[in-house]
């Protein structure tokens, strides 16, 4: 079952403002749920088969409207990774409307569902290319599949960055361990200086905002009693992050300590831009599963 209903943020609930942009819910046969807005084909809760706690983190204070972008969940950036480029920081897919492409299920009880964004007068007035974006979502059992598929159906080469910036929920990210990264090579978000990791594995017990370009395509968060695996396909590189304390501090759509309630472990193709010439395409997997 899929369907498209009308959601109020609980903020919204409160404050008796009007209702955000639809949402869509997919329901695996199996019980396997996710939720995903138009507004920016935002990913906002993932509960795997049997569970009753979501794996996604999602702030209680994220702004559901057309001029900002959701807090928590897994955000689309594109064209542009951060401020590593002249565009808006991550670019504009993360706040537009994105329309839908197509539902169903499969015939194993996978829930599937496309959003399509293309390039119109106010997209190109940011970045003057001609494309059509397909965010493809999948989830069955244990499962969530995200797939972001970019087109060029212009006459112009363009290059881009992008990534699933995926916030991870986890009980205390103290006690949260991201294995699979030894010997990598990775940089500070905004820097080019590049350093091999030498850890057995990584806990972000403050600020952490590193790419690890050419990463391994299976990481692992472990947390005491249970694990996430984390696949990437066609993204290149993976991006870490979580503001810490005294950053968390100054976002105003995040709750006070919430920091600890999440890791961003993002499926990215950051380093070195995506360059597409007319009629080619690229697509990027990031494929979660809960343990």
């Amino acid at each position: 079952m899929t369907e498209l209903r009308e959601f109020v943020a609980p903020a919204q609930r409160r404050a008796g403002a009007a209702v955000a942009p639809p949402v869509l819910t997919m329901r695996a046969s199996d019980g396997a749920t996710a939720e995903v807005h138009r507004h920016g084909a935002h990913v906002t809760s993932w509960r795997p088969m049997g569970d009753t706690e979501d794996r996604l983190y999602l702030s209680a204070r994220s702004e559901f409207e057309g001029s900002a972008a959701i807090r928590g969940g897994v955000p689309v950036i594109f064209p542009q990774f951060a401020a590593e480029g002249p565009l808006p920081r991550h670019g504009f897919a993360r706040t537009s409307l994105w329309s839908l492409g197509g539902i169903g299920r499969k015939s194993d009880g996978t829930a599937e569902v496309d959003f399509v964004l293309r390039d119109d007068p106010r997209t190109r007035a940011i970045w003057d290319a001609s494309f059509k974006a397909v965010l493809a979502v999948s989830v069955i059992a244990r499962q969530l599949a995200i797939t972001l598929r970019v087109e060029n159906v212009g006459e112009t080469t363009f290059s881009f960055t992008a990534a699933l910036h995926t916030y991870l929920r986890v009980r205390d990210v103290d006690q949260a361990q991201i294995h699979g990264l030894r010997g990598t090579l990775y940089r500070v978000s905004g820097d080019r200086t590049l350093v091999a990791d030498d850890a057995d594995h990584l806990v972000l017990h403050d600020y952490v905002d590193r790419v690890y370009v050419g990463a391994p395509s299976r990481l692992e968060l472990r947390e005491r009693d249970r694990a996430m695996i984390v696949e990437a396909e066609g993204f290149r590189d993976a991006v870490i992050w979580n503001p810490g304390h005294e950053r968390a501090a100054t976002l105003h759509d995040l709750e006070p300590g919430d920091e600890k309630r999440f890791v961003c472990i993002e499926a990215a193709a950051v380093q070195t831009p995506i360059t597409l010439g007319a009629g080619r395409r690229w697509a990027g997997t990031q494929t979660l599963t809960a343990r």
